[in-house]
């Protein structure tokens, strides 16, 4: 800066020398403007987890440990808590599945208690996920903007006259009302931290049809990710923004430690998301997959703090406050245990409230179990102890209607059945296995369509990964995975009843409402003829079995393998 020491005649020796010292002294605040650290934290696919649930940390040395109880809102509040007494003006977003999959506390009162939960915790901004779409694009908007109008009327407004809304903003960038050609909600907002302008753009993965019931998305457009991204930055900076944080609920996997940053294995659909995103964009902060992981992708820092609250990512995030430019990231995956900080009175006055005025339907016995846990783990050829019960279940509760054969899809099951005292499950432990609210569609398919139901297992368009449909007693088959996508299943291996699939015979299936409309990847599903809606919920299925089952003293486990992975 050049500074003029020759003064106009009318400029008094006094005003002269302030002008010269104002002058440098502007020089001087210029040129020492001190970096600032933004603090971030973190979460991703919430789902309504209230209340602690099971969790299996990972050692130093990669191993898993032994399971302990963390997450649920009291243990994120207590930390946020905690954190905010070192800075005050930390920044908590979310990578979306905030709600949908909820466990009974939260889905009862149609999910209001936990985006009230995320209003009291000081959340600013997430990503829309898949399921927040659960219940439809209605009552998103409901979820987002408050009222009654609901299209679950039993249970909206029911903790109070009025629901508010969340204070928060949910982002998606990518998704566009096609009659309008707008976009069906904000894809970006900007937060002013110590001074910087932050811009928040967030996107759903793509492939949000394919995951989500079409009725409740019908008339929107899912695009691509990184180019929405790309899109909303020139709007961004155009408001101010000096750096950009990406908020993208799709993910990946990686063997690396959850809580070692810096690993270089992501795998999945976010790698190639990311690498296409625009060079401004230096931090990722991921959901969906489920995973934590702290990973380096092309120079970018791409995050995910696992799910329903067990982990929350701590972000340092230093700028060049005269460049607006990040300089340094730091990033640490922390695991939130019930006790590991002083508690947050407001929220755990909220939560206990929230469980006296659940506590009735939430602790209804439904049945004594043999054993507990019921894992929901699978074996080597994709079966699951309780992917099997589930399709019995509902296999059990159709059989009148003339059904062979009951199919679950492994994403719908949610949690482990656990139990209480003497092995008794409630209604609320059972209802986070299964708590979407399905209801069971009865259909014919062909066996030509029942094999061609089974390839679409490995035919999965965003994942390398298969989809095993669980199957109920009675059905059938091998695979082998040296044979190629499209002919897995080892010909003549199918039996139903013990007798051979024959291709020309019509079968009598079902499946629930999710999976009936081609959900999951599963098209196949969608071509079932002579269909009946019989309205019955998947999960008064599922207890009425446990019911059937529980004067029997024996193990849920099947007798015998129904799939078989050749070796």
């Amino acid at each position: 800066m050049t500074v003029s020491l020759r003064a106009p005649a009318r400029l008094s020796r006094a005003a002269l020398a302030l002008a010269v010292s104002l002058a440098f002294a502007g020089c001087a605040a210029t040129s020492s403007r001190e970096p600032v650290t933004i603090n971030i934290v973190a979460i991703n696919d919430f789902h309504g987890n209230l209340e602690p649930s099971r969790y299996t940390p990972t050692g130093a040395d990669g191993a898993k440990t032994s399971a302990i109880r963390a997450g649920g809102a009291e243990a994120v509040a207590a930390a946020l808590q905690a954190w905010r007494k070192e800075d005050k003006d930390l920044l908590f977003v979310s990578a979306g599945d905030l709600v949908g999959a909820s466990p009974a506390m939260s889905s009862l009162w149609a999910d209001e208690p936990t985006i009230e939960a995320m209003n009291m915790m000081g959340l600013r901004a997430s990503a829309v996920g898949n399921h927040e779409f659960d219940a439809g694009r209605k009552e998103l908007l409901r979820q987002q903007n408050g009222g009654c109008d609901s299209v679950r009327p039993t249970k909206a407004c029911q903790m109070g006259p009025n629901y508010g809304g969340a204070k928060f903003t949910y982002l998606a960038a990518n998704v566009v009302d096609s009659a309008t050609g707008q976009p069906f909600i904000p894809g970006f907002k900007i937060e002013t931290v110590k001074g910087v302008k932050v811009g928040l753009v967030g996107v759903v993965l793509q492939d949000t049809r394919s995951v989500v019931m079409a009725s409740g998305i019908a008339g929107l457009k899912f695009g691509d990710e990184a180019e929405a991204i790309n899109r909303a930055i020139p709007a961004m900076r155009a408001q101010g923004a000096d750096v950009i944080v990406a908020l993208v609920h799709e993910g990946g996997t990686t063997k690396d430690n959850p809580m070692s940053p810096g690993c270089t294995n992501l795998k999945g659909p976010l790698v190639d998301l990311v690498k296409k995103l625009d060079p401004a964009v230096r931090l990722v902060i991921s959901g969906h997959s489920h995973q934590g992981y702290l990973c380096q992708v092309e120079g970018r820092t791409v995050t995910q703090a696992g799910s329903y609250g067990h982990l929350a990512t701590r972000i340092a995030m230093k700028v060049d406050a005269a460049t607006d430019t990040v300089t340094d990231l730091q990033v640490q995956n922390v695991v939130l245990k019930p006790g590991d900080f002083p508690a947050d009175p407001k929220m755990a006055a909220f939560i206990a409230s929230l469980k006296e005025r659940s506590r009735a339907a939430l602790t209804r016995p439904v049945a004594r179990l043999a054993a507990a846990p019921v894992l929901r783990k699978k074996n080597d050829a994709g079966e699951s102890v309780l992917g099997s019960t589930i399709a019995d279940a509902v296999l059990a509760a159709t059989r009148n209607l003339g059904v062979q054969v009951g199919f679950m899809n492994e994403g719908g099951i949610r949690k482990d059945l656990e139990a209480g005292e003497n092995n008794v499950a409630a209604f609320g432990q059972t209802q986070a296995v299964l708590p979407f609210g399905n209801t069971l569609v009865v259909m014919d398919l062909s066996g030509a369509q029942i094999r061609s139901l089974l390839e679409q297992q490995w035919a999965r368009p965003e994942s390398s990964s298969p989809s095993i449909l669980q199957v109920s007693n009675g059905f059938s088959y091998q695979w082998d995975e040296k044979r190629p996508v499209g002919s897995r299943v080892v010909p003549g291996s199918i039996r139903i009843n013990g007798a051979p699939l024959e291709d020309g015979k019509r079968y009598r299936i079902v499946a629930n409402n999710f999976l009936a409309e081609g959900g999951d990847n599963f098209p196949e599903f969608a071509k079932g003829t002579n269909r009946l809606e019989t309205g019955m919920l998947d999960l008064d299925a599922f207890t009425e079995f446990l019911r059937a089952s529980e004067g029997q003293g024996a193990s849920l486990a099947p007798a015998a393998p129904r799939i078989v992975k050749i070796k």
